[in-house]
């Protein structure tokens, strides 16, 4: 089943409103199994339980070929969302990249030192973005650059209008959350992802702050995403988001006993509770008496994400259901 790229973020069902659904993947397997459960799109990344940073080219080109539309995150590192100028340098070129191997679209974000939204680092990915996708909807740099200029300073081409760019939850650490989303508008942004500047959605559906965000929006799409649970879905379709963006992951670890693999859930809906393996399952470098062997980074290194049919099945029917 391949969906097409240029398909709407929302649509209606029997006159119902129908948020699209975006699975958050770190694999190709796991773009296929977004696929077969009924997603519109994916958002690709690596390093999920470090809230995901930028996936390898060759990560990117397998998901492309899944034939799902790929988002492809891009974040230089974890950690917060103010850059200096040679982390904004690498993520332009890495935008460039994934757009060279076929994405969908780029999912970005950036804020300043005082919490807002860094508007010109926003504008810098999108025509990144745009520019590096000219050459493959046949537009000459010159015809790029005689493009008249949107209001905002971003150009937007009609044989490039399938590229989409996303900007991440960066919103939600900003001084106002609702303030950043509305300082997207003319910036050539097609959709926002953000819980409602909380922790989880439902947090930010609890305070209100959602459904200011999306009144703020304007035309840019919203979509919801942080700790969604599938309980949330009848309330995120009433505020009239136009996605919902969930991981519907599980943890996998390796059994130190024996090369099998042991799966086990991360969260009733994915939210994710961590990995790691379980009470009396040691690595063999833990049965070593007094020996710990770390890899360098505080999360357990023999335990990974992956994405669960089963929870992606269950979103596309809550979301169907309304």
């Amino acid at each position: 089943m391949t969906i097409d790229a240029t398909r709407a973020s929302s649509t209606a069902v029997g006159g119902r409103h129908r948020p699209a659904l975006e699975i958050a993947v770190t694999s190709a397997t796991g773009a296929v199994a977004a696929r077969d459960g009924g997603a519109d799109r994916v958002e690709l990344c690596s390093a999920l339980e470090l809230g995901g940073v930028t996936p390898s080219q060759g990560l990117t080109e397998a998901a492309v070929a899944t034939g799902v539309p790929v988002h492809a995150l891009v974040r230089c590192r974890p950690g917060g969302f103010a850059y200096d100028a040679d982390e904004l340098d690498v993520m332009v070129r890495e935008i460039r990249a994934l757009v060279r191997s076929g994405v969908a679209g780029v999912v970005v974000g950036a804020l300043r030192d005082d919490g807002s939204l860094d508007v010109e680092a926003v504008r810098w990915f999108v025509e990144a973005a745009l520019d590096a996708a000219a050459p493959h909807a046949g537009v000459t740099p010159q015809e790029l650059a005689e493009t008249p200029v949107r209001d905002g300073g971003s150009r937007r081409l009609p044989g490039v209008s399938p590229l989409e760019i996303t900007v991440h939850r960066a919103v939600d650490r900003a001084a106002d959350p609702v303030a950043a989303v509305a300082a997207l508008a003319g910036l050539g942004v097609t959709r926002v992802l953000t819980s409602g500047g909380a922790s989880t959605v439902g947090a930010g559906l609890a305070s209100g702050v959602l459904a200011r965000m999306v009144e703020a929006a304007g035309d840019v799409q919203v979509m919801a995403g942080g700790g969604v649970q599938l309980g949330d879905v009848p309330a995120l379709v009433a505020a009239r988001v136009d996605a919902v963006h969930l991981s519907a992951k599980r943890a996998r670890a390796a059994r130190a006993s024996s090369s099998r693999l042991d799966e086990r859930t991360a969260g009733a809906q994915g939210a994710g509770a961590g990995a790691g393996a379980g009470a009396g399952e040691r690595t063999a470098a833990e049965r070593r008496p007094g020996t710990v062997v770390s890899l360098g980074t505080e999360a357990r290194t023999d335990s990974w994400f992956e994405t669960d049919p089963g929870l992606v099945r269950a979103a596309r029917h809550a979301l169907d259901q309304g």
